[in-house]
């Protein structure tokens, strides 16, 4: 199914997600790029699947407020502190979007091999039914969604510049994934704000 032109939200039912057209504008899109990508302390993530430890092509960093972390992939990530041009575009997000946020996962794919299989943003550290805001810089890539009982797929392509915004009940009822492309060479830039349980 292809996204619904006159219907703000891309999904049919079950939660919404919202497609925001180049939040940021060109000249400040290359600013923010190259700050993130050359001064970000980029890791390879390790994950652990079928009990085996996975290194990723796939590159990522934590962001928070203090006493955050969450665990996924049987991983614990810790957030280091907001930098100021996170804090900018954090700002711009948060002003389109007129919600808060206290955490925010980065991801770097270097190219379109680099990709994000099905799942649902649902560990128990994100609050219930939260906004997640997912901004995209650098490569255009296809994003997908696929219902967990009828199995429907919505599909957009996530444009430099842009913001997707998934809240309500979306992460119960769909999956989604970043899709591999052996056409996209270039590389991008993921920042998914969300708003998490602090630890006591």
């Amino acid at each position: 199914m292809n996204m619904i032109i006159n219907n703000p939200n891309i999904l049919p039912q079950d939660g919404i997600a919202l497609y925001f057209e180049k939040v940021v504008k060109d000249k400040q899109l290359e600013l923010f790029y190259a700050a993130l990508f050359n001064n970000i302390q980029w890791e390879n993530e390790r994950v652990i699947m079928f009990g085996k430890e996975i290194i990723t092509k796939r590159k990522v960093a934590f962001f928070s407020d203090p006493s955050i972390s969450y665990r996924y992939a049987s991983k614990t990530k810790i957030g280091m502190p907001w930098t100021s041009t996170l804090i900018t575009i954090k700002n711009i997000v948060e002003s389109i979007t007129k919600e808060s946020y206290n955490a925010c996962l980065l991801n770097l794919y270097h190219n379109g091999e680099e990709s994000m299989g099905w799942h649902s943003d649902n560990e128990k550290e994100i609050i219930v039914n939260s906004s997640i805001a997912s901004l995209s810089l650098g490569a255009n890539r296809k994003f997908s969604f696929k219902h967990k009982v009828s199995k429907e797929t919505v599909s957009i392509e996530l444009e430099n510049g842009s913001l997707l915004e998934m809240k309500g009940s979306l992460q119960t009822h769909w999956w989604h994934a970043l899709i591999k492309s052996k056409k996209v060479t270039d590389a991008r830039i993921n920042l998914t704000f969300r708003q998490m349980h602090t630890q006591k």
